[in-house]
């Protein structure tokens, strides 16, 4: 058996992730198909639930069934979070160092869960990412999300938003901001990291209730505007604002000279323009002010993340393990 304990002397290799809400008819039946996928496995392995803040019988199952599962770790959150803190605090509580973002719905089967894994073993890739197959609800919705997404970040991959595995330092460096967890692949590639995909069947949810309501369509593709001018601009904002701030200025400046010549030349004022002059060239000023600030706040932001792994250096130079 290589499923780990909480006390086993030696970590695992995989942690599974599992954000659960309001899911206590599921996680009986997916510990179980869990543990029937993890055993066979020739590396440890671990299962860690996150009970983000379920107000049904949730708790009390999952403390059922870790009194009769010791591979089985639970984190909880008193009110919910969100599936991005959720994986943030399941990541904490890991040992493994390759993560699995799993959900508890039974829509995905543990059985297909060492087909992500392996690419990263092998050391094919640094997060594998799944491709639905078979219909499920939403679909147009998730073709047109998927669509966006190639089309704003060039990533090539049919499906971003399933179940995914991928290494510790992946989730390192993804912001956690709520709902950020479905541009996981769009974020890791930007930053260097390799990654693939491979086909998982999806099946129809057994009980429960999707936590997924058209209400967060409007809120999802915000969040890709937002992930898009954060990778684009995020590191040279002045590049936005500064450029953007000079052509209002520019065009501020022609307007200023069409109005003189048909002040001096034309002998007509007309007042709107100088209005219009004035618009321009504030608005201009007002954006390069705002790219100088954004520059600044990128400094710091770097500063703080070289601080961040100068402390990890310390601390793994303390503890005597590196950080995987």
């Amino acid at each position: 058996m290589t499923l780990a304990t909480p006390t086993s002397a030696a970590p695992p290799e995989v942690s599974v992730l599992v954000p659960a809400k309001d899911e206590a008819l599921n996680l009986p039946e997916f510990v179980r198909q869990m543990r029937q996928a993890l055993e066979p496995l020739p590396y440890g392995t671990e299962l860690v639930v996150v009970d983000d803040g379920s107000v049904d019988d949730t708790p009390a199952v999952l403390r059922r069934l870790m009194a009769e599962n010791p591979f089985l770790r639970v984190v909880t959150h008193r009110s919910r979070r969100g599936i991005a803190d959720a994986l943030k605090s399941g990541a904490e509580a890991a040992r493994g160092r390759i993560m699995v973002f799993y959900p508890a719905d039974l829509q995905y089967r543990p059985a297909d869960l060492p087909g992500l894994v392996e690419p990263i073993r092998a050391g094919e890739a640094d997060i594998v990412t799944g491709t639905k197959q078979g219909r499920y609800e939403k679909r147009f919705v998730s073709w047109v999300y998927n669509t966006l997404s190639r089309w704003l970040f060039g990533v090539k991959v049919s499906d971003l938003n399933s179940v995914k595995a991928y290494r510790r330092e992946v989730m390192d460096a993804i912001p956690t901001r709520p709902d950020w967890h479905r541009f996981m692949v769009v974020i890791a590639a930007a930053q260097g990291f390799h990654l693939v995909e491979r086909p998982v069947p999806l099946y129809p949810r057994q009980a429960g209730q999707s936590k997924f309501g058209i209400s967060r369509i409007p809120v999802g593709v915000l969040d890709l505007l937002s992930v898009w001018f954060q990778l684009r601009f995020g590191r040279k904002p002045m590049l936005f604002f500064g450029l953007s701030g000079a052509v209002l200025c520019l065009l501020g400046v022609l307007v200023g000279l069409y109005a003189l010549v048909e002040r001096y030349v034309f002998g007509q004022g007309f007042r709107p323009l100088l209005n219009l002059i004035m618009l321009l060239i504030l608005s201009g000023l007002i954006l390069f002010g705002f790219g100088f600030v954004g520059e600044l706040v990128a400094g710091m932001r770097d500063e703080l993340r070289a601080l961040e792994r100068d402390v990890d250096r310390l601390r793994n130079a303390t503890d005597g393990r590196p950080r995987t």
